[in-house]
């Protein structure tokens, strides 16, 4: 080969490497965009469905930026999680085969595919003003979201 031949090759590598090097989150891990919201509980119709306790926080929803089938939910007290690694969850559900693809949910909330790690067991109720983390798990993603709930209103 000629040096002609040798320098358009060299060219087209650094060419290649350069697109490589731009290009690179199409190799990076996809995150999951986790967010929260707090809004006060709408009044039912009737009166049916009300809770012989008063919450003391408005209903916390999760949401995410596209449908995901969940394998695993934890919240975690953050103050709990500073002081142990193995923190006691306020709420976890587990999936053994195969969840409903979901794009948002409420805390406290049955999800069809998902069961309580601990039999029949129901979730804590939210302290107003206490931080928690939410873990989220996928088949091929992990996630988490720090949030606090809202003291409800009278």
């Amino acid at each position: 080969m000629t040096r002609k031949h040798w320098v358009l090759v060299t060219l087209a590598v650094l060419l290649a490497a350069l697109s490589l090097y731009l290009n690179k989150d199409w190799f990076a891990t996809d995150n999951i965009q986790i967010f929260h919201r707090s809004r006060p509980a709408r009044a039912s119709l009737f009166g049916r469905n009300r809770p012989t306790q008063p919450e003391a926080v408005n209903p916390v929803t999760f949401g995410f930026d596209r449908k995901l089938r969940l394998t695993s939910i934890k919240v975690i007290p953050l103050a709990e999680l500073a002081t142990n690694q193995y923190a006691h969850p306020v709420w976890q559900l587990v999936s053994d085969s195969n969840s409903v693809p979901l794009k948002e949910f409420l805390y406290g909330m049955r999800l069809s595919g998902m069961r309580p790690v601990v039999k029949e067991a129901r979730p804590d109720p939210l302290k107003p003003n206490v931080p928690y983390r939410l873990l989220v798990e996928t088949k091929d993603f992990k996630g988490q979201h720090d949030f606090t709930p809202i003291p409800r209103t009278p």
